[in-house]
């Protein structure tokens, strides 16, 4: 009888692939209707495949660990009497890469056409095998590139970003130690940082592990954690800079409303979402802010939609950044309703990966954990990151046409990490000067 074809759906319009992190069913199981076949990854989110076939699996064309490109058929289903008619082939990338191959070249090209890599203790997904032959790279060279997907596995990007800057010619920096530090009594390791046109190679401490240390594998997405925030360090030049605001009047406003806004809306209103107006609001005043610097770091790109990522913790411990795409548009409730929606599904692992893709401004609120500022880190390719801290009382000066008085009041630092590829202090500081205007300016006889 009839089989079914199980494609690797679409999942955003700039996710070209996915990673089978499990199957959930195997070959000879029953599947019901919407029933989960596998797990899938794709950057910083996990999602399920549901079957939209009743049936039984009949063929599984991957296996886990495996990079997919979207529109690949991974599987085929069909009732107990259907049999696979045809063998689907690998995935085949949708666009030849471009060939700049050097005469100096030909000869290592030769020799790879011939090479089907099966001497190499790492795995390469056919893609992977089929883009190296044609780029004419050896195997020990394949070895040496740095791969981004699970477990440190070589994508389809990764091999592309190495083949143009191969065929550019670029050159490798070796970061050397200082010589001044101590010899070793143990080898380093190193690791490769892809920054623009340039790949600069860094020499990592020996680790030595003593009696009853506890040794703890970092899951994938605290291994791209931590690679995006190596590369963002080395890529920016990081300022921060930093104002402390009155948001006495924002605090009593929200005080009074809040019972109010979640009867009438049914939705709590958080400080986050009035940290979200009053910053674009700000990226309105400033534009440049909300920009972004090209590969070739000549040329700037300004936003023209202000897509406003909020740095969510998850239980697991890990960091994840959903966006709040065109947040100028947004009332005060629009706003409200996206963050509960966004930061509730964060927590239920439920985003779709276009949910955290396209920020072009981050907020990360580190007042949650009770810190009063940070120096966060810029979340590429953006140029600005902005932290704000827990809200506390303290004893102030206060003008008044009696005179000066003491009073308490409801203080806050904010702190704000920008590029200075771009970003100068005159543009840092009177952004972030402007949001504290925002906040401390609230009109307090605000209505729904």
């Amino acid at each position: 009888m009839a089989t079914f074809d199980l494609i690797m759906p679409k999942m955003g319009e700039s996710v070209a692939e996915a990673t089978i992190i499990k199957w959930t069913k195997n070959e000879g199981d029953s599947i019901k209707l919407d029933e989960t076949v596998l797990e899938i990854a794709t950057d910083k989110v996990d999602s399920e495949i549901p079957s939209p076939f009743e049936g039984k699996l009949l063929k599984r064309l991957f296996k886990e660990g495996d990079v997919v490109q979207v529109g690949t058929v991974i599987a085929q289903i069909g009732n107990e009497a259907g049999s696979v008619a045809d063998v689907v082939a690998s995935a085949k990338p949708s666009t030849e890469p471009q060939k700049n191959t050097a005469p100096a070249q030909e000869k290592i090209a030769t020799n790879a056409t011939n090479n089907n890599y099966a001497n190499s203790d790492k795995f390469y997904s056919p893609l992977v095998k089929s883009i190296a032959k044609e780029e004419g790279i050896s195997l020990s060279e394949l070895d040496t590139i740095k791969g981004t997907g699970q477990e440190g596995r070589v994508t389809k990007a990764d091999i592309l970003n190495y083949v143009a800057n191969r065929a550019k010619g670029t050159q490798t920096v070796v970061a050397q130690t200082a010589q001044n530090q101590q010899p070793q009594t143990t080898s380093t390791a190193t690791t490769t940082i892809a920054a623009g046109e340039n790949t600069v190679i860094v020499n990592r401490p020996a680790v030595s592990v003593g009696a009853g240390d506890e040794i703890i594998e970092m899951d994938r997405m605290r291994k791209l954690i931590a690679d995006h925030m190596v590369m963002s360090k080395h890529v920016s030049p990081h300022v921060t800079s930093f104002v402390e605001a009155d948001v006495t009047g924002l605090v009593q406003w929200r005080e009074k409303i809040k019972k109010e806004f979640e009867k009438k809306e049914g939705e709590k209103l958080t400080f986050t979402p009035l940290f979200i107006e009053a910053v674009a609001k700000a990226i309105k005043d400033y534009p440049l802010i909300n920009s972004s610097i090209d590969q070739t770091q000549t040329k700037i790109i300004k936003r023209k939609n202000i897509n406003i990522g909020m740095a969510a913790a998850l239980p697991s411990g890990n960091l994840i950044v959903p966006v709040i795409k065109n947040a100028d548009e947004k009332n005060l409730l629009g706003i409200t309703k996206a963050v509960n929606d966004l930061a509730s599904r964060a927590r239920a692992n439920k985003l779709a990966p276009d949910e955290i893709q396209g920020g072009t401004f981050t907020l990360t609120n580190v007042g949650n954990f009770g810190n009063v500022m940070g120096t966060p880190i810029i979340n590429q390719p953006q140029v600005a990151i902005l932290a704000v801290g827990t809200i506390k009382k303290k004893p102030a000066v206060i003008e008044t046409p009696q005179g000066d008085v003491i009073g308490i009041r409801h203080f806050m630092f904010l702190s704000l990490s920008y590029d200075h590829r771009i970003v100068d202090g005159s543009l840092g500081g009177s952004f972030l000067r402007r949001v504290a205007d925002y906040l401390e300016q609230f009109d307090i006889k605000r209505t729904l």
